[in-house]
């Protein structure tokens, strides 16, 4: 960290424009294929076949295939789990491209990260707003006496389940605002928000991850850092819309927007 926040986001945000634009990063997501739709095992444009076997994926191919499963060419067949890090850390590789397995709700699918993807060829950079303080402000995290989950709409069209720890309580311009956010495993928090700018110079809605709230529930609210979500990038994500009572009615004219065209 250095002493001055303008400063500071300007190294974030060239940190953020290499991480989404990296050979396995956001931008490289080809595809998201959920197995049970393709009950003959055979998904479109990828090798070997994939089945869904209790709590676990089987994956089988031969040597043509020219699969590597950690490192090693697979023939025959292997059970995979969920990978949990990153794409480029994914079991399975196939030339440059790499599979991520991945289960939502109990739904196994798999993901295609390619370096040569569209999206990773078409990237000219991130449209965000350069630093301003007046969208940092003080904030309080008071947790719920129990977690919940609520049911929302995602990107693939699909309803699934968002997981809410407690109340991000600020004040922006005056207005006293809430969102309603989820702990992550570091402490951090996690909220997905829109507000007036959303779909008006701002893509439809966005993220945002305040630092671990101190004992007293303190932490900050820095939309200077408000991040695009994963579908903004790729069209094969999953995101999450925003929970009930997390859409501001203030318009947050801050952090990421959009992409540059």
């Amino acid at each position: 960290m250095t002493t001055d926040a303008s400063q500071d986001w300007e190294i974030w945000h060239e940190r953020r424009t290499r991480t989404v634009s990296a050979p396995h990063g956001t931008l490289a997501l080809r595809g998201t294929h959920w197995i049970e739709d393709h009950p003959e095992g055979r998904i479109p444009a990828m090798p070997g076949r994939w089945a869904v076997d209790g709590d676990a994926v089987v994956l089988t191919a031969g040597e043509s295939d020219g699969i590597l499963v950690d490192g090693q060419p697979l023939t025959g067949e292997v059970r995979l789990g969920a990978d949990l890090g990153a794409a480029e850390d994914a079991r399975v590789a196939h030339g440059g491209r790499r599979f991520v397995v991945l289960v939502r709700e109990g739904v196994w699918g798999v993901r295609d990260f390619d370096p040569d993807s569209p999206a990773r060829r078409a990237f000219r950079g991130i449209e965000a707003t350069p630093y301003d303080p007046r969208w940092s402000v003080p904030g309080r995290f008071t947790p719920y006496r129990e977690s919940r989950t609520v049911r929302v709409g995602n990107a693939d069209g699909r309803e699934r389940g968002l997981g809410l720890d407690g109340d991000l309580v600020f004040t922006l311009d005056g207005q006293d605002l809430v969102l309603r956010v989820a702990v992550q495993g570091d402490g951090s928090l996690w909220a997905v928000f829109g507000d007036a700018t959303s779909g008006h110079g701002s893509y439809r809605f966005r993220f945002l991850r305040p630092a671990a709230p101190d004992t007293r529930g303190r932490t900050t609210v820095d939309f200077n850092r408000a991040l695009l979500p994963p579908c903004a990038f790729a069209d094969h994500f999953i995101c999450p819309f925003p929970p009930p009572g997390n859409t501001l009615g203030a318009g947050i004219a801050a952090g990421e927007r959009g992409l540059l065209r």
